[in-house]
């Protein structure tokens, strides 16, 4: 499998860019790199997740699997600071860069780790699940 941002590790020069995005009326700052989805800008896809959101009227953590450098996962995390979100992605240089952007705004109600699909997590129940996964046209 060649490599891609829903590999593990990347081979490709690591090159930080730095930004700041405005979602659920907060303005984020995101540090993202060579090797993640959607490196300059927060995608539609994330965006339209983020921005039509409610959250359940159940008590209990939230799930961002596949989070990348973090905008899905840490906006909730920012909007609704009473709920823990558990943020997970096989990309270890995503991981790293949503540690950085959780540290870089301030919100300590996440969780991050490393987790192929739902490994990591087949112990826990969720009050909701978000995701806006890669896709191949292959």
């Amino acid at each position: 499998m060649s490599e891609h941002y829903y590999s593990r590790t990347q081979k490709v020069k690591s090159d930080p860019l730095f930004w700041d995005y405005q979602l659920r009326n907060f303005q984020i700052r995101f540090k993202t790199d060579n090797g993640v989805f959607s490196k300059k800008e927060v995608d539609f896809g994330s965006r339209l997740l983020i921005e039509s959101f409610q959250m359940p009227e159940i008590n209990g953590d939230i799930l961002d699997v596949g989070c990348g450098y973090g905008p899905i996962g840490l906006t909730i995390a920012k909007t609704w600071p009473n709920r823990t979100v558990h943020m997970i992605d096989v990309n270890l240089r995503a991981l790293q860069l949503t540690i950085d952007n959780s540290e870089l705004n301030g919100i300590k109600n996440v969780n991050v780790y490393e987790s192929d699909r739902l490994d990591a997590v087949n112990e826990h129940k969720f009050a909701a699940i978000l995701t806006n996964p890669p896709y191949s046209s292959r």
